[in-house]
């Protein structure tokens, strides 16, 4: 934690939906103490006085910290290699504004992942940027395996759904899970039931099918559109229902190959409020193209697109700052692309005090330039 009393001052804020011009906030035990206009601040004492335009340029925006729901690496390191190479990551992307992420990992065996589960969760405990673990596996769908090892995927039993959260100690905070699979809408009981976040994703169910998800309690959509049925006129599938489901949050990859620009229009169109965009990153984000490990896949990654050998995308290379620029350039407005990633994620797991730079919500701040690349980043309290 910061426990700098900071003013940042003299910045376009960009929060809870709108924007404010000139807009300062006094952070104090790294939360936002004050908040307000024009030279108010001035009144008031600090350690540091930041003049945004000083470090963002004309124009600097200041953001809520951003939050990664769904991630698997960065910086040339993977999730699965445990808790140095977390580390590593959520550097890499903690300078690119995403403050608090919940850790991503792959499907593996049960022994392998309650151990990774584990580690995350001592993590957890003296890293507050890591917010916990999701699994996007092994409950998932064979045929919309994507990047996970179909050998490695099984239906959810009581058993082995219970191993998973008694391995975790209380740090699981997601799971995907193909709903249709044998015991699929009592997982989703068994896992709400404990407090973690489910996920529609890598799945074959139709709408109906998701609607059912959602009414035993699931609440997300893992990477709309990709590893589920497409949306057709007659239909719908997955994202025809999470988008008429005001319970349902859609994650979105804006890197520009998982997602057409359009189509991440229409979604924030058709769900205002409830898309959270997330960078599915894995190892190669901020590092080179090369060949990589993704559990135990091995992918390449050419011109910044990781794929498996047989051309399946696997995972991005994407930051979250660089989904803020696609979002945009999509035609999404500015305060409903920041929302995406900020005040919704943060939502969607629960955290209140994240995602939001009102007064009492912990001090994560992001700086960027008017053309939206970040310049400086502040972390709070827990």
């Amino acid at each position: 934690m910061d426990d700098v009393t900071r003013i940042i001052h003299s910045a376009r804020l960009i929060d809870a939906g709108a924007e404010t011009p000139d807009a300062w906030i006094r952070v104090e035990a790294g939360r936002v103490a004050a908040s307000g206009t024009g030279d108010a601040w001035r009144a008031l004492g600090a350690d540091e006085a930041v003049d945004a335009r000083d470090v963002a340029g004309e124009g600097a925006l200041l953001t809520p910290g951003f939050v990664d729901l769904h991630g698997h690496g960065g910086g040339g390191r993977a999730h699965e290699e445990g808790a140095e190479a977390i580390q590593v990551a959520r550097a890499m992307h903690l300078a690119h504004g995403t403050t608090r992420a919940v850790i991503s990992l792959v499907a593996g065996s049960p022994d392998d992942l309650a151990a990774r589960l584990g580690a995350i969760a001592d993590l957890a405990e003296t890293d507050a940027s890591v917010l916990g673990a999701h699994l996007e596996g092994p409950f998932l769908d064979p045929g919309h395996h994507g990047a996970h090892d179909p050998a490695l995927l099984i239906a959810p039993t009581p058993e082995a759904v219970a191993a998973l959260i008694e391995a975790a100690r209380g740090s699981l905070v997601q799971v995907t899970l193909a709903p249709e699979l044998p015991g699929g809408q009592a997982a989703i009981a068994q896992f709400t039931a404990a407090g973690v976040v489910v996920a529609v994703g890598h799945t074959d169910a139709d709408a109906e099918a998701t609607r059912r998800a959602f009414d035993a309690g699931a609440t997300l959509l893992t990477h709309a559109f990709n590893a589920m049925p497409g949306l057709h006129h007659r239909a719908p599938g997955p994202v025809g229902a999470a988008t008429g489901d005001p319970r349902a949050t859609l994650e979105v990859i804006a890197d520009g190959v998982h997602l057409h620009p359009d189509v991440i229009r229409m979604l924030f169109a058709a769900a205002p409020g409830r898309v959270a965009l997330v960078t599915d990153a894995m190892a190669a984000a901020g590092a080179a193209d090369g060949t990589y490990l993704l559990g135990s896949l091995e992918v390449t990654v050419e011109a910044g697109v990781a794929r498996l050998p047989d051309g399946t995308i696997a995972g991005s290379t994407l930051t979250q700052d660089a989904a803020l620029r696609t979002a945009v350039a999509a035609g999404v407005t500015l305060p409903d692309a920041v929302t995406a990633l900020t005040r919704t994620p943060a939502r969607a797991i629960g955290r209140r005090d994240l995602g939001s730079l009102a007064v009492g919500a912990v001090a994560d701040a992001v700086l960027l330039s008017a053309d939206l690349h970040v310049r400086r980043v502040f972390t709070g309290t827990v």
